[in-house]
């Protein structure tokens, strides 16, 4: 989170939206924001949604996900919705959702994905 410049907007449980700034160490060739670094801002997102329905000695690990580029991402800023979809006690699926919102405020959709989240707990070296 730190690398990527992204911030918690607001959590509730099931639901976590982070949001990001467009910079220039995160783009590719021809200045959009790397997918690599919209993947990992979306799966954050979804991780800490998932994380939210948890007990609270558990962790957070994802076990696999699926994105799909929409629209090159040009910002200036990016929010990133993770919702869970289906909770459960070790494998929960998310859907995430990631948004460029233009300097006129206007919010376009740039990205989807869908993550397998598992509860982690009673794990040497892997807390939360």
């Amino acid at each position: 989170m730190r690398t990527l410049g992204a911030a918690v907007e607001s959590v509730e449980p099931g639901r976590v939206v982070l949001r990001m700034s467009h910079r220039e160490e995160l783009t590719q060739q021809h200045g959009f924001i790397h997918a690599g670094m919209l993947s990992a801002a979306l799966d954050s997102a979804c991780g800490y949604a998932a994380f939210s329905l948890m007990p609270a000695d558990a962790a957070v690990l994802t076990i696999e996900f699926k994105i799909n580029l929409l629209a090159p991402a040009r910002g200036p800023r990016f929010r990133f919705d993770g919702r869970v979809t289906k909770p459960g006690r070790t494998i929960s699926v998310v859907d995430g959702r990631a948004s460029q919102v233009t300097a006129s405020g206007e919010e376009q959709l740039i990205a989807t994905m869908t993550a397998t989240v598992m509860t982690v707990t009673g794990r040497d070296g892997v807390h939360h």
